[in-house]
Order: C-alpha cells, then structure tokens, then sequence
C-alpha cells in the first residue's frame, strides 16, 4: 500500500500517481524525468489536498524503486514528486 501524507498539490488534469526509478530532482528540473524509465501507474490521483491510499500491485518490488510521482498524462510533466519510504507492514489484522 502506498500512503500520500498530507499531499497538497496543484489540480491538474488527468493526474496520476506513479512510483518509478528515477531520482527526484530540485526545483524544476526534476519535472519530465519521470516517464524516461521503470514507472507503475497506481492511478488516479483521488485528491490534490490531503492523504489517501493507492494499492500496489503485489508482483512490484519498491526496492527496485525510489520515488512516487503525480504525473501529468496530458503534459507529460511532474506536479510534484518525493522519494518513497518503506515502511515495513504490520501483517494480517487480527
């Protein structure tokens, strides 16, 4: 499970979450980098303020992958980007 904390984002069109391998880059220079490698959709972004959960596919390994992206498919430019942090899971509920 990805969890965004206390996103607060620009409201863009046809935004994405995407977790990827490239880095994260300062300023503006980090906005199209997102889309030259590994990336997985999670889809819609469901908010561009606030938190919320997007399910990650079980085959995917985060540790082959180092930030999360909200990704402009129109534009194809970043609206903002960090890197991931792997929590570990807390198991089954019981």
């Amino acid at each position: 499970m990805l969890r965004l904390e206390n996103l607060d984002t620009s409201n863009g069109p046809d935004l994405k979450v995407w977790i990827t391998d490239a880095p994260v880059l300062p300023g503006r220079a980090g906005r199209g980098v997102f889309d030259d490698g590994r990336s997985v959709d999670l889809g819609a972004l469901k908010g561009h303020i606030g938190s919320s959960n997007y399910p990650v596919p079980p085959e995917i390994d985060l540790a082959e992958l180092g930030s999360v992206s909200i990704w402009c498919d129109r534009f194809n430019v970043s609206f903002g980007a960090a890197q991931l942090e792997v929590r570990p899971s807390a198991g089954p509920a019981r």
